[in-house]
């Protein structure tokens, strides 16, 4: 075969790959990419900037399993990507992010539009790579995307000179990736996975504490399979939502700062924490000293560095989830001395124990009457999807209102910024989603001032046909922060009220979207239905109670125990 400039072969690598979408924004280093992109099947979304496309791709990663490609342009299209890839850099997505980059001759000039991209990524990605020698274009890609999807996943940013991929090479032959410095563990060690297996025999009060590993190692039905056969509670994570399903009987919901009552209860009380692709993040474990000091802790993680970074772990576990869950499910099925029966007998005394707390502890909130409460807007949004949408969230009290009151069944159904705690994410993230399943109800639960983050991206979703649809939960604060305001700091609300927010409602029009607005709560169904049964994006308006808080919620340094409650 003849030669093709590396423009050509990024983008058959691409499909190679087997990259359908990507998202992107042009710019003079990049022109060559995108005008090869056009002789291709491959679907390339114009974003409105660049931030909204690195979340788009992580939507469409989070939803799919599959690696998300952004393409950007040097400097400031580049730097502007940066938010996105530390996103999806705390939250372990798989992402590859291309971008532009002066001629190789002027790296180091000051040139017009350069940045040293790799070094300033260097914190947030997995890996990246800046490409010097045109025979090494293709490899290198190809790394990216092994790397980005295997072991722990996560964002990996290739660096790509101008001239270089003006340049006409030979396209290599694919051949097997071997990276000697790069070996996840992908199976678990048997007499680990015998030790914990021997231990959970002997817990009277064990917990399953999940995390997203599980989603992003799609072991969802393992996970189901050991706590139903094994008869554990599980708690999850924000990231875990939907890893198990939330409906079960037991599900105790989420854990941490704005988890349930029981979820926090339990796991204080617990003699066996069985952690599963979690990494015990500190909204998660409140005060350090004080949490789960009763149980001994099992830990599976594919990522060595997790385990005993944050708490001490007794039995470890270095494996892929999914094969790791299924060896334990394995040795139970084998193991001539367990029968569930009794397992299911001996911990009825924790079970019901459980039960008790939630029955006087709910999640729950004051209904007042006409007033619309947030909570109310997001079961009914439950109620009319019958739990199937995907939902993303932007960050604040709509995030966490979404976590709490829409219970999720399925994996890969809640697509939010956990680690990073990202505003503006929700919208591009939405688009996304729906640019991987065109098909399906994508929600998108925002805030009146997260919304405004990347609220140009509706051009996007309208240009893509994406009916996304868009429910602001608009109380005229930022208000997590009020809320924070409010408990500490003598509701002395320093920057955090929206004097000036938008009409959503004109602005939808203004996108050739539909506005749809509520301001009491007779108006809330009605205004669902009609987005739900509209084949448009639609912005849904919902005027809500103005001071309403999450709850429950546990003060910074405080242990889990110390909620405060409704």
């Amino acid at each position: 075969m003849g030669k093709i400039t590396g423009s050509q072969a990024v983008v058959r690598c691409l499909q190679e790959e087997g990259v359908k979408t990507i998202f992107g924004y042009p710019g003079g280093a990049v022109l060559d990419l995108f005008d090869a992109l056009m002789d291709s099947d491959i679907t390339n979304v114009l974003v409105r900037h660049e931030q909204g496309a690195v979340h788009a791709a992580d939507g469409f990663a989070r939803v799919t399993g599959e690696v998300g490609v952004a393409l950007l342009t040097s400097g400031p299209g580049a730097t502007n990507g940066v938010t996105g890839i530390a996103t999806a850099h705390m939250d372990s997505i798989p992402l590859v992010i291309l971008t532009g980059q002066v001629p190789r001759p002027l790296i180091g000039n000051d040139a017009f539009q350069e940045v040293d991209i790799v070094g300033i990524t260097r914190p947030c990605t997995k890996h990246n790579y800046l490409v010097s020698n045109v025979e090494d274009l293709i490899p290198t890609l190809r790394k990216a995307f092994h790397i980005a999807r295997t072991g722990r996943p996560g964002p990996v940013l290739v660096d790509l000179p101008k001239d270089l991929v003006a340049t006409k090479l030979i396209y290599p032959e694919k051949t097997p990736i071997h990276l000697s410095s790069y070996q996840p563990t992908f199976y678990p060690h048997p007499v680990q996975i015998e030790k914990a297996c021997r231990r959970i025999m002997k817990a009277a009060k064990p917990v399953l504490y999940v995390g997203g590993g599980v989603i992003l190692s799609n072991s969802s039905k393992e996970l189901t399979e050991l706590a139903e056969k094994l008869s554990i509670p599980v708690t999850m994570t924000l990231m875990g939502l939907g890893s198990y399903p939330g409906s079960q009987k037991l599900s105790m919901g989420m854990l941490g700062m704005h988890g349930t009552y029981t979820a926090n209860m339990a796991v204080a009380e617990s003699d066996l924490l069985i952690a599963v692709g979690a990494r015990f993040d500190d909204r998660v474990t409140g005060k350090l000293a004080d949490f789960a000091t009763k149980a001994d802790i099992i830990h599976i993680d594919i990522d060595p560095t997790s385990i005993s970074k944050n708490v001490r772990v007794d039995i470890p576990i270095v494996a892929d989830c999914k094969n790791a869950l299924a060896a334990m499910n394995k040795w139970f099925d084998t193991e001539s001395s367990f029968k569930p029966a009794e397992q299911g007998e001996r911990l009825k005394p924790w079970l019901t124990l459980i039960s008790e707390w939630t029955a006087k502890h709910p999640l729950a909130y004051k209904d007042n009457g006409t007033i619309i409460k947030p909570q109310y807007v997001i079961e009914t949004l439950h109620q009319l999807t019958g739990g199937q949408a995907i939902i993303t969230t932007e960050v604040g009290q709509n995030q966490m209102w979404a976590a709490q009151f829409y219970t999720f069944d399925y994996p890969r159904h809640f697509v939010t910024s956990g680690g990073l705690g990202t505003m503006g994410f929700g919208l591009p993230a939405a688009i996304g989603a729906q640019m991987a399943f065109p098909n399906r109800t994508v929600i998108d639960i925002a805030g009146d001032g997260s919304i405004q983050m990347n609220i140009q991206e509706l051009a996007t979703a309208k240009q893509y046909s994406c009916p996304v649809k868009v429910a602001i939960l608009n109380n005229g604060y930022l208000g997590m922060v009020r809320q924070w305001q409010e408990l500490f700091y003598c509701k002395r609300y320093a920057s955090t009220t929206m004097d000036v927010v938008p009409d959503f409602v004109e602005l939808a029009k203004a996108y050739g979207a539909v506005g749809l607005r509520a301001t009491t709560k007779s108006e809330v169904e009605p205004v669902i239905r009609e987005a739900l049964a509209t084949n448009n994006l639609v912005i849904m308006d919902f005027k809500i109670e103005r001071e309403e808080g999450v709850y429950p919620m546990v003060p910074a340094g405080k242990a889990n125990t110390e909620m405060l409650l409704v």
